[in-house]
């Protein structure tokens, strides 16, 4: 009687996390062009304030950075993908 209850729970179990991978998911888009141009930008602005200007100079330069990849991806945001930048610009 024992191993007949690990068998059915074994079973149930596998039933059950079977059923629910099986289930339709919606794809995750990723990062918006925003996202990915305020990453780049604040990356590249701080290695290169750093080479010119040390550390005060990187953390400038990343802050420029991100203000500038940020402000260009928002507009190819609003080019591509006019519906999500939408989405986005409405947030509250």
């Amino acid at each position: 009687m024992k191993t007949f209850k690990i068998y059915f729970l074994l079973l149930f179990s596998f039933l059950l996390l079977a059923t629910s991978a099986v289930q339709a998911q919606t794809p995750k888009k990723g990062w918006s062009n925003k996202a990915k141009g305020a990453a780049i930008g604040g990356g590249a602005g701080a290695v290169t304030g750093a080479v010119i200007g040390g550390g005060k100079g990187a953390l400038i330069g990343g802050a420029a950075g991100v203000i500038g990849g940020g402000l260009i991806g928002r507009n190819k945001d609003k080019k591509k993908d006019p519906a999500r930048y939408n989405a986005y610009h409405n947030k509250k």
